[in-house]
């Protein structure tokens, strides 16, 4: 994908990035609420702590329902006028936006890496894939149009409109990502957006809340966070918010879908977990095999993004060979900082997905998986909550570590001999986002990828991301489609005018 270039005076360092990080938080840190910077009405606040140290690093404000509600007044009223501009005056808006941002790059990507744990490198290609995305959704924004019917001699025409204001839920493996690259489309087409980002990494999402004070219209981006369910349920059941944008579990999509429908008829996407499947057939290649299970496990995020291939499902003939390739290619990994720039895996995000991500691998080994390379905290390590890359071999389909999301860096190997058994494994979990098929034979690779009942499919890879390509689940894993065409419209509705001659 093209990506912008960051600016930063000289190479990053881990005494470089840590200095900077202290300066970043050397703040008071506020919401964003109606163009003003405020705390919580409240005066309450709740600790933030990073995941490598185990300290408290910051303190945000602890937002209630009433500051929701005045975040999503100020979005109303900002509505109007936003909508009011054209398309090109919205698309230079967000250009500049994407410059500003660039500009900062450096510092969202050492304080996502501070504040969740995930590796610098990795988290300023989360702001580069940003940049992507709000170029991207500026690019399009006359594509928000109608077309002519000749339903009759009259004149019949459509016309999209934006919604009013947007509520955008975002969840912690992401941090920056989400926050700047989930405004774009709702802004392109002319929406206000409320923006919740998670508690356990909200520091990012408050330092662009800066950038947007800055480029944007007073309240057409409101930043709000709050520890608990609190401040997400008032944006989802407002009904000023009718258009809800939500990433993150299954179950509180499922209470969002319910909660929002409890109060207004509202368009809600979802895109939720995974469960996903990478199936390699006995003619691929087990070295590349190895390496895309590698890749597609996102162990750099510690496993901890949606859509991980988590469940390798390997013919027996080649899964010896695959096995031995994965260990051979995770040996020797170090576990440090995640703001030296040489680090290539993170922590989990908090101690509770950490004792929960130990807790799924005690239990798969009770039940007579064998470890291949990882199952636990790596011994070299004496500071930060890290989970080592893991491979379990011999895992039955019907195991809890084969059928509910980890959300850690636990891949469950499932050994296979027929192809239609194999299909039938992938597709017996209740999500559906991604799946991945390995084989040299064309004719398999298509019949497999049409099988899978997943949203998004791989073939001879696993792993990334095209701008422009639709993505979204299937089943449990989601309504909608995102990172496209088909989300900037999914933040317009359709209206039919006849103009009658």
């Amino acid at each position: 994908m093209s990506i912008g270039t960051v600016h930063d005076a000289e190479p990053a360092t881990l005494a470089s990035n840590e200095a900077r990080v202290r300066g970043l938080l050397d703040r008071e840190w506020r919401l964003l609420v109606d163009g003003r910077r405020v705390g919580a009405a409240s005066g309450k606040t709740f600790p933030v702590t990073s995941p490598y140290t185990e300290e408290v690093i910051a303190h945000v404000p602890d937002a209630s329902a009433e500051d929701v509600d005045r975040a999503i007044a100020g979005a109303a009223r900002a509505f109007p006028a936003w909508a009011r501009t054209t398309p090109g005056e919205r698309a230079k808006a967000l250009f500049a936006l994407a410059d500003e941002i660039e500009r900062r790059a450096q510092d969202f990507a050492v304080l996502d890496a501070f504040d969740g744990g995930a590796p610098v490198g990795i988290m300023l290609l989360d702001v580069k894939i940003a940049l992507d995305s709000l170029r991207y959704f500026a690019g399009l924004a006359m594509e928000t149009k109608g077309y002519t019917v000749p339903a009759s001699t009259n004149l019949h025409f459509t016309e999209l409109q934006p919604y009013g204001v947007v509520g955008k839920i975002i969840p912690f493996n992401h941090p920056f990502m989400f926050a700047a690259s989930k405004i774009a489309a709702p802004l392109a087409a002319g929406n206000t957006v409320v923006l919740k980002p998670a508690e356990a990494t909200p520091l990012s999402a408050l330092l662009l809340a800066d950038l947007v004070q800055e480029i944007l219209p007073p309240g057409v981006v409101q930043v709000v966070v709050g520890d608990g369910p609190e401040a997400p349920q008032a944006i989802v059941r407002s009904r000023l918010v009718r258009r809800i944008g939500f990433t993150g579990s299954e179950q509180v999509g499922r209470f969002i879908q319910r909660s929002a429908a409890e109060v207004a008829v509202k368009h809600v996407t979802l895109e939720l977990g995974g469960k996903n499947a990478l199936i390699a057939f006995p003619d691929a290649s087990p070295q590349k095999v190895a390496r895309a299970a590698i890749q597609g496990m996102n162990f750099t995020w510690s496993g901890q993004s949606c859509g991980s291939t988590s469940r390798l499902l390997v013919h027996d003939d080649i899964a010896d060979e695959v096995l031995a390739a994965v260990a051979a290619q995770l040996a020797g990994r170090r576990f440090v900082s995640p703001l030296d720039p040489e680090a290539v895996q993170g922590t989990m995000v908090n101690k509770r997905q950490y004792d929960r991500v130990l807790g799924y691998l005690a239990g798969a080994v009770d039940s007579g998986a064998r470890v291949v390379t990882g199952g636990g905290r790596p011994a070299s390590v004496d500071k930060g909550l890290f989970v080592a890359p893991t491979f379990l071999d011999r895992v039955s389909p019907e195991w809890p570590v084969a059928n509910e999301e980890i959300f850690g860096p636990v891949v469950s190997v499932i050994r296979w001999t027929d192809e239609e058994d194999a299909v039938r494994i992938a597709n017996s979990v209740d999500y559906g986002l991604t799946g991945s098929v390995f084989t040299n034979d064309i004719s398999t690779a298509h019949r497999v990828a049409r099988a899978l009942e997943t949203g998004f499919v791989w073939i001879n890879g696993a792993g990334p991301h095209f701008q422009g390509v639709p993505y979204g689940g299937w089943k449990n894993s989601g309504v909608g489609r995102e990172e496209s065409l088909e989300e900037l419209l999914s933040y317009t509705q359709s209206k039919s005018v006849t103009v009658m001659l």
